[in-house]
């Protein structure tokens, strides 16, 4: 049997994803936010724990994961607002709603902070077309796993952590270590993904935010009671469609994250790749105090026009490319 050489969009769903890149293109360029385009590759790759990275054999490069550590870099060297529209690629993704190969959006706004940067995420949502009439909500993580999951995620024991997802049915992640059945994170990520985010944003679309700060990745920690990140995520019916932070430009607190990252990587068998060396130089050298978010563009299009999976919306993906 010959392969199929077609591609597994429509050409209205192609024209439909060329008119949505024009809009998000106009929105910024009325707002005086400059496009930029920064490599693919790099010596260094993410050590976030839960993404992994392409390894180019032989060459010592990685394909991005985000255009984030260089844009931090373009922010650093003083160029203001800044946007990019760009491939990445993360291993290990697929299915209905991943594919190793997706379209990013995303930005830094200088001088803003993560509750101002959701007023222009909810602005752009509705310049192409999503939730026009009512205000987006918007919801503490402790509200939202109150609500759905009938606990506190900052005060709840391990023990009731580990088995409110087993009175779910909640399948186990494969291939865990000693190590993570004492990792909270797990158990609330766990909670997150089979009770709290699916019932977010039905209709319209609702932003969570102030997470717990062992969760603030790349995001300042506000030392409240309990201290907090100063992140936020965006779903619509029932999908994250953006990650936002309050950016932290600390770089002896970044390293430190990047340090206790690789460790936990390693006591868990898992790949340690190097984390960028230049993006702590840039931060070290004077970092702007700014929020940024990603956002992706193929799952916004798949929830827009009530496609049934992500490669309903790519010309090719990654079984045809």
């Amino acid at each position: 049997m010959k392969p199929d050489w077609r591609p597994g969009a429509s050409l209205e769903t192609l024209k439909a994803r060329a008119e949505l890149l024009g809009s998000i293109r106009a929105f910024f360029h009325a707002r005086g936010v400059m496009e930029v385009d920064t490599p693919i590759l790099s010596r260094h790759a993410t050590v976030d724990r839960h993404i992994e990275s392409f390894h180019v054999p032989g060459a010592g490069l990685w394909l991005h994961t985000s255009p984030e550590f260089a844009m931090k870099r373009l922010l650093a060297a003083g160029s203001g607002p800044i946007y990019q529209l760009c491939h990445v690629f993360r291993a290990e993704e697929a299915g209905r709603w991943h594919n190793p190969e997706f379209l990013m959006l995303e930005w830094y706004r200088p001088g803003w902070d993560h509750h101002r940067l959701m007023d222009e995420v909810e602005a752009l949502m509705r310049a192409v077309g999503v939730g026009r009439e009512a205000a987006f909500e918007r919801l503490s993580y402790r509200e939202a796993f109150r609500r759905h999951a009938g606990l506190d995620p900052f005060s709840a024991g391990l023990a009731e952590l580990r088995e409110a997802p087993v009175r779910r049915g909640c399948a186990l992640p494969e291939g865990l270590a000693e190590p993570d059945f004492a990792d909270r994170d797990l158990w609330l990520d766990l909670l997150m993904s089979a009770a709290v985010g699916p019932r977010l944003g039905g209709g319209t679309p609702c932003f969570l935010y102030d997470f717990p700060a062992s969760q603030s990745a790349l995001a300042r920690v506000r030392l409240d009671d309990p201290p907090v990140a100063e992140r936020f995520e965006l779903f619509w019916n029932g999908t994250e469609l953006a990650n936002g932070f309050h950016e932290l430009g600390d770089a002896a607190e970044q390293r430190r994250r990047f340090e206790a990252d690789r460790g936990w990587r390693r006591e868990r068998g898992r790949a340690v790749p190097p984390y960028d060396a230049n993006l702590i130089s840039a931060l070290g050298a004077g970092f702007p105090d700014c929020a940024g978010v990603a956002l992706g563009v193929d799952r916004l299009l798949m929830l827009l026009r009530g496609l049934p999976d992500l490669a309903a919306t790519l010309a090719f993906d990654s079984a045809r490319a």
